[in-house]
């Protein structure tokens, strides 16, 4: 093996390895999620060195140089105020899901309009309208960290690869019996998955455009999937109170996560891999040891249905939002409730931290978003201005640009 070169990964903290192997160029991740400004970069390049056979004490300076650099990123104090720049009115019918690339520099909307449509987020301009789907688009997904693809799923059965440059329909995946309702790349960019109300999730080759795998164990519709950073797991959530674990490379069900005595409205791993969240129906949040299926946590105080939870990218905190017009946060390793931010006026259908760990976003059906410190549950601010309920919202990769959708058909860029 023979090291190549290295790449910072801000966020989370974490340096990347390019080496070669057997005349192959690979990667590997060194991941810091601990790391904070008060950490010692002499004593972590010692562990580094002691644990990474790639990284010799030649290579010490330069990967000391690194995590300063990454300490310095900590650093920067975040008083961004977030101002309303342009509202798009994307689509003819109401919207159904927003999302950035990796960089931000463009994002994508799906509709009832049976179109996704590619938007530049500097200009505002619509870059492309990719249509086909005989009905809704309802789920959308670029394929980062690359954001050379792009994933549609429809309620017509169908899921769709389209290359995000040209607006080309590389595959149509046909073989679900009921509508499509969630899909995911794996990190690769070598596999999509989708989720149907036919009970089943499918695995499909973004190559050659052909099926993988079936993953059928579910007794109702399945409504979301999640990869793990590494690529070799899947999780489904779904209407029959479980979640379920498979393995990527045979197809094969691991774990049956049973615990939950409603449907399932969203599944998580966090970045190490290590657990997974789920947040259900039954007015409760749980978190599940991957390896043993084992649930070490349930999260309680909500009082009506949770309709979203995940972890930070540190896996530090968890975020749940709720029908009962608050979102609360945990403590992802000693499970203690930290936050109840309160101030939204009707249910919370969306919550997402920012990169930095630093904020939260939560999209109400009150018709606004708002902006909560992490440390004080103080809310920062309201973005406020669609005329009706706010379903989606996301934070770019440096978390300086959010981008809001609205059931008015409208999506909202705020810098």
């Amino acid at each position: 093996m023979k090291l190549k070169r290295f790449c910072l990964r801000y966020y989370p903290p974490g340096i990347i390895i390019e080496y070669e192997r057997g005349g192959q160029l690979r990667t590997k991740s060194i991941d810091l999620l601990n790391l904070s400004t008060e950490t010692n970069p002499d004593e972590l390049v010692a562990e580094i060195v002691q644990s990474e056979p790639l990284i010799t004490e030649h290579w010490a300076d330069q990967v000391k140089e690194l995590i300063i650099r990454l300490q310095q990123k900590k650093s920067q104090q975040d008083h961004h105020k977030f101002c309303f720049v342009k509202v798009l009115g994307a689509h003819l019918l109401p919207l159904t899901n927003v999302a950035f690339n990796k960089s931000g520099s463009k994002f994508i909307t799906g509709s009832y309009d049976r179109t996704c449509r590619v938007w530049d987020t500097a200009s505002g301009t619509c870059l492309l309208t990719l249509q086909s789907h005989q009905s809704v688009v309802y789920a959308i997904a670029f394929n980062n960290p690359f954001g050379d693809k792009i994933a549609t799923s429809s309620f017509d059965k169908t899921c769709k690869l389209w290359c995000a440059e040209t607006g080309k329909c590389f595959h149509t995946f046909r073989g679900h019996t009921a509508e499509i309702v969630c899909l995911a790349f794996n990190p690769q960019s070598t596999l999509v998955a989708t989720g149907s109300m036919d009970t089943t999730a499918k695995l499909w080759d973004i190559e050659t455009g052909e099926e993988v795998a079936t993953l059928s164990g579910h007794n109702a519709e399945v409504l979301c999937v999640c990869f793990n950073t590494v690529g070799n797991q899947l999780i489904t959530g779904s209407f029959d109170h479980t979640v379920a674990i498979w393995d990527v490379p045979s197809g094969s069900l691991v774990h049956t996560l049973q615990g939950h005595l409603a449907e399932i409205s969203n599944v998580q791993f966090n970045w190490d891999c290590s657990l997974i969240v789920s947040a259900s129906m039954d007015n409760t949040c749980k978190l599940w040891e991957t390896s043993s299926g084992k649930c070490v946590a349930t999260l309680e105080g909500h009082k009506e249905e949770l309709l979203d939870a995940c972890f930070d990218l540190t896996g530090q905190f968890v975020a749940t939002a709720s029908a009962d017009c608050t979102a609360q946060v945990f403590s992802a390793s000693t499970y203690e409730h930290l936050l109840t931010l309160k101030g939204h006026e009707s249910e919370i259908s969306k919550v997402c931290f920012n990169p930095q760990s630093t904020r939260i976003l939560t999209a109400s059906s009150d018709r606004t978003a708002r902006l909560w410190d992490i440390k004080t549950g103080e809310c920062l601010q309201v973005l406020s201005g669609h005329t009706d309920e706010i379903f989606s919202c996301a934070f770019n990769y440096e978390g300086d640009t959010i981008i809001t959708g609205s059931k008015d058909n409208t999506c909202r860029i705020w810098y």
